[in-house]
């Protein structure tokens, strides 16, 4: 039985299919925000249970762990960006981290997976934009998520020399999908507004042929699930990505096969003159220990998430 925790969330539910779709049963922790998409709805009471949890309260996850025989552990849970101050950012991200390091070891799980990013690529880009786990990574810590997810990886990997318990640090590139809220990146933002009938809501120029790696929500949930369950890991850092970079304009051309009326005449031709180039997350690691790779092209990515919002869902 694997915890998830943030396993009501974006990411987290998503993981949480992934896990029982492999056969595991899963308890999903939540802080305030309680979701049951009808994916999962089915399982809750039965394969996947929910609990309340603040990170920082170890008493409390602790006696999660004498409810359940937790043999694995994703944490997925993080604060909103910018939400907290930064001693309060920095109490959830480390002391939360700490605490589940220490379940893990008390309850002697086979693994725990850590949520890493994209973020921590910022300041580097590797040859021809391809970023590999081995890249020397700059010390800047690249806004909040880009600082606290190297000091996961840090410490999640002191702790496992420490200790032996076994970690894997899972560097999730930039992920859109059903269940997406906080409407930040590109693709949901250009899907929600084609559903809607309306003018995308942009942040400064958009061009083109710039863009990065954007990988379908349910990709990146059975990718982290394939790693937590596999038999071995000869790693302890993997990319969970879609393996390519996605433009602008191949969005704009895979929301229009869906939805032809979509008028794509905000993008600017090329490139962003000032930019440093595209870059993706390299998938060949996670590829070849574990058989992962993205099911989803952008365009039947594109074209699931426009039927799941014109079901009825709102997110």
């Amino acid at each position: 039985m694997f915890l998830v925790t943030g396993g009501l969330g974006f990411i987290g539910l998503h993981t949480a299919r992934g896990l029982l779709d492999a056969g595991e049963d899963v308890v999903l922790t939540q802080f305030r925000v309680a979701r049951e998409p009808g994916f999962i709805k089915s399982e809750i009471g039965k394969r996947a249970f929910v609990e309340q949890l603040d990170v920082t309260n170890k008493d409390r996850l602790m006696e999660i762990g004498k409810k359940y025989n937790i043999t694995g552990i994703a944490h997925l849970a993080v604060p909103a960006l910018n939400a907290l101050t930064p001693r309060e950012d920095f109490d959830v991200n480390m002391l939360g981290l700490m605490n589940i390091l220490e379940a893990g070891k008390e309850w002697d799980v086979k693994r725990v997976g850590l949520a890493s990013s994209t973020g921590v690529y910022g300041g580097v880009r590797g040859p021809e934009g391809k970023n590999t786990e081995d890249m020397l990574l700059s010390l800047v810590g690249g806004g909040a998520t880009g600082t606290w997810k190297k000091c996961f990886e840090l410490v999640g990997n002191y702790y496992q020399q420490r200790t032996g318990l076994p970690i894997v640090n899972l560097r999730i590139s930039g992920i859109y999908g059903p269940l997406y809220h906080s409407m930040s990146n590109l693709p949901s933002r250009l899907v929600h507004a084609a559903v809607k009938g309306e003018a995308p809501a942009l942040r400064g120029d958009t061009y083109a042929e710039d863009g990065g790696d954007s990988c379908y929500v349910k990709d990146c949930g059975r990718g982290i699930a394939m790693l937590m369950t596999a038999d071995k890991l000869n790693h302890e850092t993997y990319n969970v990505s879609a393996g390519y970079s996605t433009t602008a304009g191949q969005l704009v051309s895979a929301i229009q096969k869906v939805v032809p009326d979509f008028k794509g005449d905000f993008l600017k031709e090329g490139a962003n003159p000032g930019g440093r180039g595209n870059s993706y997350l390299d998938i060949a690691r996670i590829k070849s220990e574990v058989g992962y790779e993205p099911k989803f092209t952008p365009d039947q990515a594109i074209a699931d998430y426009i039927g799941w919002l014109r079901a009825g869902n709102e997110e």
